[in-house]
């Protein structure tokens, strides 16, 4: 059995890991034209010991799905707020080692940079991949922000303290906004706009909403 002193000892060793990939995190716009994005979530299963990891690939613009992976594996790292990543990237990337295409973006169903290391799920994962991606969450880590308007398109910036960590992006009128935030080889101002060309009629862009069904529910959604 792990004892509490080798639990403290992983954890520690995680933050560290985290603060070592966040000093490789580019926050510039370093990929070309899109013509193929991606969106990867987890789910679980068997009480929590499994994780389904899911990657599906879209034509862009028209979002159109194209390639998709469902990789399962047992849960190796705890729960720990700040620290999800350790849980769900190596399954991720065993799913993104088993597509027949690479996508050109990565939208995560998490955060980038809005994170308190500034190493969210969406860098760690960029970073290993060294691919472009952007994190879009349902909900706050942390930060500050006015709300936006009631419009669709609009953002306001997230902060914490006087740095400017992402957007909270309205993506549809009648729905709550979404946490936007760079992940790896993208800027701030690109990322609300990937955001938004990838979402349709509903909150979450599509990316977020077909690689959801395939990890919640082994099948991809319907149009």
């Amino acid at each position: 059995m792990p004892t509490i002193d080798d639990h403290d000892e992983r954890i520690a060793a995680a933050i560290a890991e985290q603060h070592a990939l966040r000093a490789r995190v580019s926050l510039r716009d370093e990929f070309g034209d899109l013509r193929l994005v991606a969106g990867v979530d987890a789910g679980f299963e068997n009480e929590g010991t499994v994780i389904r990891a899911a990657v599906v690939v879209l034509r862009f613009p028209d979002l159109a799905p194209v390639d998709y992976a469902l990789v399962r594996q047992p849960v190796t790292f705890p729960y720990v707020p700040g620290l999800l990543a350790f849980r769900e990237v190596p399954a991720m990337i065993a799913a993104f080692d088993r597509l027949h295409t690479e996508p050109d973006m990565v939208i995560c169903d998490g955060h980038g940079i809005a994170h308190p290391r500034r190493c969210g799920i969406a860098c760690h994962l960029g970073v290993l991949l060294n691919l472009p991606t952007i994190g879009c969450a349902k909900q706050r880590l942390i930060g500050r922000y006015v709300t936006p308007p009631t419009v669709r398109g609009a953002r306001s910036p997230l902060y914490d303290g006087s740095e400017q960590i992402g957007w909270v992006l309205r993506t549809r009128a009648d729905a709550q906004p979404v946490f936007v935030s760079p992940g790896h080889r993208v800027s701030l101002d690109r990322a609300t706009e990937v955001v938004m060309a990838c979402t349709t009629r509903f909150r979450l862009p599509e990316t977020t909403r077909f690689a959801h069904r395939l990890a919640s529910h082994g099948q991809l959604p319907l149009v």
